[in-house]
C-alpha cells in the first residue's frame, strides 16, 4: 500500500478526534460560554448534520479541482475553524465553526477515498478503505478520553488547539505525498457521476451502510448508561469500556482490509448474521458483567468489519463515480449515525428500558440482512432468466 494512503489515514485520525472528543468537553463549554448542557450538546448535532449535507456537496464542488488542492483546501479550512473555535467567546461563532469543520471534514473524506482508490493497487480497495477508516477508529479510542483529559487539565480550548496542531503534519504530508496535476475527474461531470450512482446495486449498498452504522451508533450512544444502569459497571470505568469498543472497531477494519478484497460476500453474510445475533445476545445478557465486556469488543469488531466492507464495495461498484461515491458513502454512514441514536432514544423514551437500543440495533442489522440477501436473490433470478 503506498505510504501516501497511510498519511491520509493520519489526517482522518486528526479530524475524527475532533468529532469524538466533544462528548467529553460539553460541561466545560457550557460553563465557559454560559449556555445550557443541551445547547452545548447541539455542537455535536451541528457536526453530524454538516457531515451528512457536506459529503455529497463538497464532493461535487471539488470535482474540477486537483486532489492535492482539494485535500489541502479542506484540511486548512478545518484547521482554521479549530483555531477560531479555540479563541472565540461566542457560542454562535463556535457553533458556526463546527458546521464549517464538518463540511471540510466531509469534503476531505470524499476526496481522500477517491485518492486512496487511485493510489492503491486495483484489487486492494478494501485495504485502502480500512486504512482510512482505521484513522476514525483510532480517533474513537483516543478522542473521548484524550479530549476529556485535556479539558480537565487545561480547559476545553486546549483540545481544539491540540487538533489544530495535529493537522499541521497532515498538511505537510499531503503537500509532499499526494500527486498534483489535473483533476482525475477530467472528462466527467457531476451529472455523469450522479447517473452512475443511480445503479440499483450502489443504492442498495448505500442503504445497507446507513442501516449498519445506524445500529452501531444506536448502541454506542447509550453504552455508558446501559453499562452503568444494567451491568453495574462503575462510571469511572466508562472511558476504558469506550476504548475497548474502539479497539474492537480497529480490529474490525483491519479484518475487512485483509478479507473484503477477496471474500466480501462471505464476510457480509457471516458477519452480518453474527452482528445481528450479537446485538440480541447483548440485550439478553446485559445484566452480566463478563458477557457485557466481551460483547462490547466483539460487537465493535463486527460492526466495523461489516461497515468497512460495505464502503469498499460501494467504491468497487462506483467505477463511473470515483469522487461522488466517497461523498455519498460518507453521507450514508453519517445519516445512520444520526438516525440510529434517535431511534434508540425513542425506544428508551417509550419506557422500554436501557436495553432497548440493543434490540433496535439488532432490528436494523436484521433489516440490512433481509435487504442484502433479497437483493442477491433477485440478481441471481434475473441472471438465470437471461
Amino acid at each position: 500500500m503506498p505510504f501516501a494512503v497511510y498519511l491520509l489515514g493520519l489526517a482522518v485520525f486528526a479530524q475524527g478526534t475532533s468529532e469524538f472528543m466533544l462528548s467529553g468537553l460539553v460541561p466545560g463549554i457550557a460553563r465557559d460560554l454560559h449556555v445550557s448542557i443541551p445547547d452545548a450538546g447541539l455542537l455535536t448535532s451541528a457536526f453530524a448534520v454538516g457531515m451528512v449535507v457536506g459529503a455529497p456537496l463538497m464532493a461535487v464542488l471539488s470535482l474540477r479541482w486537483s486532489r492535492r488542492f482539494a485535500l489541502l483546501g479542506f484540511l486548512v479550512t478545518f484547521l482554521i475553524a479549530h483555531v477560531v473555535g479555540a479563541v472565540t467567546t461566542s457560542y454562535g461563532v463556535l457553533f458556526g465553526t463546527r458546521v464549517v469543520a464538518a463540511l471540510a471534514n466531509a469534503g476531505f473524506l470524499a476526496v481522500a477515498m477517491a485518492t486512496a482508490m487511485s493510489l492503491a493497487p486495483p484489487n486492494a480497495k478494501a485495504r485502502a478503505t480500512s486504512v482510512l477508516l482505521g484513522g476514525v477508529t483510532i480517533a474513537c479510542v483516543a478522542g473521548v478520553p484524550g479530549g476529556a483529559l485535556l479539558g480537565e487539565l487545561w480547559g476545553w480550548r486546549s483540545a481544539f488547539w491540540a487538533v489544530a496542531a495535529a493537522l499541521l503534519p497532515a498538511v505537510v504530508a499531503v503537500l509532499r505525498s499526494v500527486p498534483s496535476g489535473a483533476p482525475d475527474s477530467a472528462g466527467t461531470s457531476a451529472r455523469g457521476e450522479l447517473r452512475a450512482l443511480r445503479r440499483p446495486r450502489l443504492l442498495v449498498l448505500l442503504v445497507l451502510g446507513g442501516l449498519v452504522n445506524g445500529a452501531t451508533f444506536c448502541t454506542f450512544t447509550y453504552l455508558a448508561p446501559l453499562l452503568t444502569g444494567e451491568t453495574g459497571i462503575g462510571s469511572s470505568w466508562m472511558p476504558l469500556m469506550l476504548a475497548l469498543f474502539g479497539l474492537g472497531s480497529f480490529a474490525g477494519v483491519t479484518i475487512s482490509g485483509r478479507v473484503a478484497d477477496v471474500r466480501p460476500v462471505r464476510l457480509l453474510t457471516v458477519g452480518g448474521v453474527a452482528l445481528a445475533a450479537g446485538w440480541a445476545v447483548f440485550a439478553v445478557t446485559a445484566g452480566a458483567l463478563v458477557p457485557a465486556i466481551v460483547l462490547v469488543f466483539v460487537q465493535g469488531t463486527l460492526s466495523f468489519a461489516v461497515g468497512s466492507t460495505l464502503v469498499s464495495q460501494v467504491l468497487y461498484a462506483a467505477t463511473g463515480a470515483p469522487t461522488l461515491a466517497g461523498g455519498f458513502a460518507t453521507a450514508a454512514l453519517n445519516m445512520g449515525a444520526a438516525v440510529g441514536p434517535w431511534a434508540g432514544g425513542v425506544a428508551i423514551g417509550a419506557g422500554l428500558g436501557l436495553r432497548s437500543p440493543l434490540w433496535v440495533s439488532a432490528l436494523l442489522v436484521a433489516a440490512a440482512l433481509v435487504l442484502y440477501l433479497g437483493n442477491r436473490y433477485f440478481v441471481w433470478v434475473a441472471s438465470r432468466m437471461t
